[in-house]
Order: C-alpha cells, then sequence, then structure tokens
C-alpha cells in the first residue's frame, strides 16, 4: 500500500487505498458495490444493496448511547475518470497510482479520487471501529453521483431509518455546508449537412490544451479557460476572415468537468496557409495574456493533418459556430445573500461532431429555481435560434439552509472544543446529494463536512493530509455529542 500506510488515521487511510485499488469510474462501480457489501458482511453488520446498487450497513448504538438519534454518514462510490494525455490510464480496469507529495496525497498522473473515496473511507474506519462511542448510524454509499445521481434519485422512501443526515462529500476542512445549488443538463443536438471536401486544399488540425480544468460548480469562479469557447472563437475568427472549413470538433468528455482539450479539423486554401498559421499563433498569446494568471499553461498548437472525406455543409458550420460562441458559459450570477458564492452557473462541458449532428452537452446550476428556469430559457433561445434540438434532464433541487438545525448547533459546540474556533458556516455551488435526499426524507437533519480536496474533477485533484485527521477527529466527537432523541 507504499506511502499511504505510514499516514493517519490509518485505518481511514488504508480504506481509502484499498478504493483507489478498485476501478470505480461513475456508472461502472459493479466491483466497489461488491467491495462494501463484502465489508459489512464480514463486520457483521446489517448490509443491503438496493435495485440500483446503493450499499446501506447499519451498526447499532454503543452501550449507554442508544437514547441518542441516529445518524445517517453518507458518501458516494464513484469518481470521475480524467487522465493528462500523456498518461495511459483505462478507468475500467486499472487501479488508481497514490503518491504522498509535501502534505498532500496525489495521483501519477489521473484523478484521484478522493472525491468521494475519503468520505468513504471515512465511514468505513467508524463502521469498523471498536473503541468508538456513538448512537445508532447507518452508512449509504449511492452510486453514480458524478454524471447522473442516479443512486440519490433512486433512493426509495423507508429504507432509511436515522433523521440526522451528514453528507462526507465537501472538501474545505473548517467548513460545514448547509446548502448546496441544484442543477439541469442541456442536451443539444444541432443536425449537420457534409459535403466532399475541397479539391486542393490543405487540412490542419488546432488543438486547445494544456488548460487546468476543474469541477464545474467549485472551481467555476476561479475563471479558468474552457478549450471549447476558446476553440470556437478561434474558429468564427478563421472562417470570417479565410472562409475556413470545419471537418470535425471534439471538445470536452464529462459534463461537470470543465473541459481543458478541446480539437479541431480545418480545410484551408494554399495562399491562406501561412496567414492562418500567423493569425493562430498570434490568436494563442491573447489568449495567454487574458489567461496569464488563472491559466498560464494554455496551449493553441496547429499541425498539418490527413484530408478528410468530407467538411461540415457551410451554413450549418455557420450557426454552429455562433451559437457555441454566444453560449452562455462560467459564472452568471454572484449571490447577493452569502460573499463569495457562486448563485448561478453554466458550464459548456462537451462540443462532439459525428457524420449527421454535433452534440453539445452543458450543466446549468443554480441555488435559485427560478434563475435555473431563466438559464435554460436563455440555452432554448440561443440554439433554436441556430437550428438546433434542446432537451433538458437530470434536474435536481437545491438544499436551503437551515440555521437553527440541531446537529449544525453541535456541529458548531463540537468544533469550538477541539480547535478553539467557529467553523465557517457555507453553502456551495456545486450539486450535493444532499437536495436530491431531502426531498425524499424531508425529515431529515443535514450538514457537510470533509476534509480539504483541491482541484476534483482533473489530475491535479488532491487532499491535505493533516485535514483528514481533522476531519475524522471532528466526526468522531459529533457521534459522541450527537442530539438526544
Amino acid at each position: 500500500m507504499n506511502e499511504l500506510s505510514n499516514l493517519n488515521p490509518a485505518q481511514v487511510w488504508k480504506y481509502f487505498y484499498d478504493l483507489t485499488q478498485i476501478p470505480r469510474p461513475s456508472g461502472k462501480e459493479a466491483a466497489v458495490i461488491a467491495y462494501m457489501k463484502k465489508f459489512g458482511e464480514n463486520l457483521g453488520l446489517q448490509t443491503i444493496v438496493d435495485e440500483v446498487g446503493n450499499v446501506i450497513i447499519r451498526k447499532p448504538a454503543t452501550p449507554g448511547m442508544e437514547n441518542r438519534r441516529g445518524i445517517i454518514l453518507q458518501g458516494h462510490l464513484d469518481m470521475v475518470p480524467q487522465a493528462n494525455s500523456d498518461t495511459p490510464h483505462n478507468f475500467e480496469t486499472d487501479p488508481i497510482r497514490p503518491r504522498v507529495d509535501g502534505e498532500w496525497v496525489k495521483a501519477t498522473g489521473t484523478t484521484l479520487g478522493a472525491d468521494n473515496g475519503i468520505g468513504v473511507a471515512t465511514a468505513m474506519a467508524i463502521l469498523a471501529a471498536k473503541n468508538l462511542k456513538h448512537g445508532p448510524i447507518e452508512a449509504l454509499m449511492t452510486i453514480d453521483e458524478e454524471t447522473g445521481m442516479t443512486g440519490a434519485f433512486n433512493l426509495k422512501a423507508g429504507v432509511i431509518h436515522g433523521d440526522i443526515f451528514i453528507n462526507l462529500d465537501s472538501e474545505d476542512e473548517g467548513e460545514v455546508y448547509v446548502g448546496c445549488a441544484g442543477g439541469t443538463n442541456a442536451n443539444i443536438s444541432m443536425p449537420i449537412g457534409r459535403e466532399p471536401a475541397p479539391a486542393g486544399e490543405k487540412a490542419l488540425k488546432i488543438t486547445v490544451s494544456g488548460l487546468k480544468g476543474g469541477h464545474s460548480g467549485v472551481d467555476i469562479n476561479l475563471e479558468r479557460g474552457n478549450s471549447n469557447k476558446i476553440l470556437f472563437r478561434l474558429l468564427y475568427e478563421l472562417t470570417h476572415q479565410f472562409g475556413v472549413r470545419i471537418a470535425m470538433v471534439d471538445g470536452g468528455n464529462l459534463r461537470n468537468a470543465i473541459p481543458r482539450e478541446a480539437v479541431a479539423v480545418i480545410m484551408v486554401k494554399d495562399m491562406d496557409l501561412q496567414k492562418i498559421k500567423a493569425v493562430i499563433a498570434d490568436f494563442g498569446k491573447i489568449v495567454l495574456n487574458e489567461l496569464s494568471s488563472a491559466d498560464p499553461g494554455v496551449k493553441i498548437q496547429v499541425l498539418d493533418a490527413e484530408k478528410p472525406a468530407t467538411v461540415i455543409e457551410m451554413d450549418a458550420a455557420s450557426r454552429l459556430i455562433r451559437a457555441i460562441y454566444g453560449c452562455p458559459n462560467g459564472v452568471i450570477r454572484m449571490s447577493t445573500d452569502m460573499i463569495g458564492l457562486v448563485e448561478t452557473s453554466t458550464n459548456l462541458a462537451i462540443v462532439k461532431s459525428d457524420e449527421k449532428e454535433v452534440f453539445i452537452k452543458c450543466l446549468l446550476r443554480s441555488s435559485v429555481d427560478s434563475a435555473r428556469e431563466d438559464l435554460k430559457n436563455m440555452f432554448a433561445s440561443v440554439f433554436t435560434l441556430a437550428g438546433a434540438d434542446v432537451g433538458f434532464d437530470g434536474e435536481y433541487p437545491g438544499w436551503k439552509p437551515n440555521m437553527d438545525s440541531a446537529i449544525l448547533k453541535a456541529s458548531r459546540e463540537v468544533y469550538l472544543k477541539l480547535y478553539g474556533k467557529i467553523p465557517e458556516i457555507k453553502a456551495i455551488h456545486a450539486g450535493l446529494e444532499c437536495g436530491i435526499l431531502g426531498g425524499v426524507y424531508p425529515n431529515w437533519d443535514m450538514l457537510s463536512i470533509g476534509p480539504t480536496i483541491r482541484f476534483p474533477h482533473s489530475p491535479d485533484e488532491k487532499v491535505n493530509i493533516l485535514t483528514v485527521q481533522k476531519f475524522w477527529d471532528f466526526l468522531v466527537k459529533i457521534l459522541e455529542e450527537a442530539p438526544l432523541k
């Protein structure tokens, strides 16, 4: 288990390492479900796998703690599969390679899966521990949180018995989250005609790369570059100045990750070749200057390409470029109620062409339901005008803060005793499962905590070692001082 075996709390890191060795991208969680089922059964605890694969493990109260309210510890089993272009990795078969780097645990060339492996490992360590004091505990481990929240959407009422819910999926130690954004998926399909590639013209491949990417909710306020927006901004200039033809586009691969790379193949006239390369080089300098602080690694490269058989019909290409260029992206509005919190945002996540269509996928987030509806209408307006079919699915509600919460009061008091200060009480611009699950169980008293994780959903993901210990101590003490029935 290499370097992680030297870290504390030892059991948390042991179970986290085990999880890194089990491939578990969203939608491919069969192996980790089986692992969790065996884990619970080996402890002699009641273990249930529901119809969609959510795992529920129940641990009775320790002696003298039977009068405490039941607590649900919740995390998700899946992880975001992102690798650097120079790191060959099959997320369905290959284990993650974690390593210690100073104060952090990172992976080698891929996402680490601390989101939400650390939360799951912490719940496992609590279930396995023999020396803790706690009331009745249920561990709820959901599936497919990252791409569809399938586990949360399909949890049945009446399955869970507790009424205090602690989500273990937030990413800043010392902060207690009491609210989150809701969201919806935009699915856009634009039909395209094709025609033979112009004779006597040269094919070029344009690549936008080197961007940091990151979580499309948590990191959206960092103003990092979006590879799709950058690519189509350049295509807009090239088509207007030189009439270049577009053969294919391919940018982004996950709806909830800010896209880091995008590629297009274009056809250009020989007489324009050197001018076009000069325009691309100048554009690269412009983008680098604009992103010098937020995304200084951005690169725009142009290489000769194999000539394609066809190009996108000119009118369709023009409508596509204008629609992507005009598509809302990034922070739309900041909250006026909580300083520093993004209220509403979008992520233009995926743009891919095939022989007949271009598919565009976006994630729209807002903590205000009416603002989310307004954003849906913006998208429908832009892309319908461009001749595309626009649909929305996967909508989930936000989680409204309850500042009178009993578990919030207990957590504040516990943190003050442990660390001499009150934790920050916050909301997050991301789709925690709390909103969905709280809709099924409206009686739940909810909060979300976690250690410090940086750059989730990207190969730069890392978790701070010291904060994992603090997170553990905080959670253990909350369980010990949980509200009475």
